[in-house]
């Protein structure tokens, strides 16, 4: 039997709101956690592209203001 054939003789409320709650209620634990690490990573991700800009913004600031006092020698 396929599974459509199954969910064929179900009642609406059970395809839509009682399969659902058990999967979250079984998986609800790895489900979390995956977010967890994901929205972890994008956040360990963000942060290095700014310190990254940042040493960027800083090394050009530095860079460009020493060229220029060397040429005013």
């Amino acid at each position: 039997m396929a599974v459509k054939e199954i969910l064929a003789g179900m009642p609406w409320w059970v395809k839509w709101i009682a399969i659902p709650v058990i999967a979250l209620v079984v998986f609800g634990g790895l489900i979390t956690s995956v977010l967890t690490f994901v929205v972890g990573l994008l956040f360990k991700l963000l942060v290095f592209v700014a310190l990254v800009a940042g040493l960027i913004y800083v090394v050009r600031k530095f860079t460009s203001s020493s060229t220029s006092r060397r040429e005013d020698w």
